[in-house]
């Protein structure tokens, strides 16, 4: 099979993973049900989750344990979305091609559904340390009491990734800066205010993703710290080639309008870096999180691929 194809099956895995730990819709409470369903299977690449498993993959895990932080994980993302879609934040009323959330059940119910989303991100997640028990369930036996503990070790620091890189030290902080940004003269927002929102709102996820990966296979403390900084250097470039990409591409080749942040007179990585600089900053940090990438022991040519078609698309 060729990279799309391989795509093609992972992301249909991760697709399958997420529809089974989504909640039944059902009881009082449906209609918030519906809502978080409508958001979380309007479609969308399943990049985090992908990028949590072939991590895991990469250090050796073989297990299922992985799973409830791929649903979580693409949960929180798409509470994100839904919050952001909010008139009271982007006022978007189409995402991937259909009315957003607060478009079809109202604003209130998709602040609940984002929030419902948000907090089944974490009851999913930590049916993780079920699946431990599971796995190591035969306590009279010396051997496995090592690894159960280091299971449940690795699923409580797996957790706290999750909520730090999501909260108000991650993707909540980044967005607090970026709503801040706006209330700014273009001229007065700094190269370091940017570069933090880049880092938080767009790169803190994919640092998680790839951090619980390395943390359930039972990566060096080393090798975890390195997957993070790999996950920033593609966070970051993935923002700047989004912010070239509005200058550049075009309605038809991007399939949403460009031109929208000199519109809105919005600073970004390329107005206070130039199209030159910025491209030249994609391909470093790019190399510097490849590099990294095949300097581990074990390779996942795979995980390879997939980072530098992020980094480099065209759309």
């Amino acid at each position: 099979m060729n990279f799309d194809e391989m795509l093609a099956v992972r992301v249909k895995e991760a697709e399958e993973i997420l529809q089974r730990y989504l909640p039944k819709e059902t009881g009082y409470q449906k209609r918030v049900l519906e809502a978080m369903n409508y958001s979380v299977l309007a479609g969308g690449k399943r990049l985090r989750p992908v990028l949590m498993k072939e991590s895991y993959v990469l250090f050796g895990g073989k297990s299922q344990i992985v799973e409830p932080f791929m649903a979580a994980l693409e949960m929180i993302h798409n509470y994100s979305l839904v919050h952001d879609d909010l008139p009271a934040m982007d006022n978007d009323e189409y995402r991937r091609g259909r009315k957003t959330t607060w478009c079809v059940y109202g604003e209130g119910m998709a602040v609940l559904a984002g929030d419902a989303l948000l907090n089944y991100a974490f009851e999913t997640a930590s049916r993780a340390f079920l699946m431990v028990s599971k796995e190591c369930s035969d306590t009279e036996n010396p051997a496995c009491m090592p690894d159960a503990l280091r299971l449940y070790e690795a699923v409580g620091r797996a957790m706290r990734i999750l909520s730090e890189k999501a909260g108000i030290y991650g993707m909540v902080g980044g967005q607090c800066a970026d709503l801040c940004a706006e209330e700014l003269e273009k001229e007065a927002v700094t190269g370091e205010m940017l570069l933090y929102i880049h880092k938080n709102k767009t790169a803190a996820l994919i640092e998680s993703a790839m951090m619980i990966g390395a943390v359930l296979a039972n990566a060096e403390e080393e090798e975890i710290a390195r997957m993070e900084k790999i996950a920033e250097n593609i966070g970051i470039a993935f923002q700047i080639q989004d912010d070239i990409l509005d200058v550049t591409s075009s309605l038809a080749v991007l399939g949403k309008a460009t031109g929208s942040d000199e519109k809105n007179n919005k600073a970004t990585y390329v107005s206070l870096n130039g199209l030159e600089q910025s491209c030249r900053d994609v391909e470093r940090l790019s190399k510097e999180a490849m590099e990294a990438l095949r300097s581990f022991p074990s390779r996942n040519e795979f995980l390879e691929q997939l980072v530098e078609s992020l980094i480099t698309r065209t759309k």
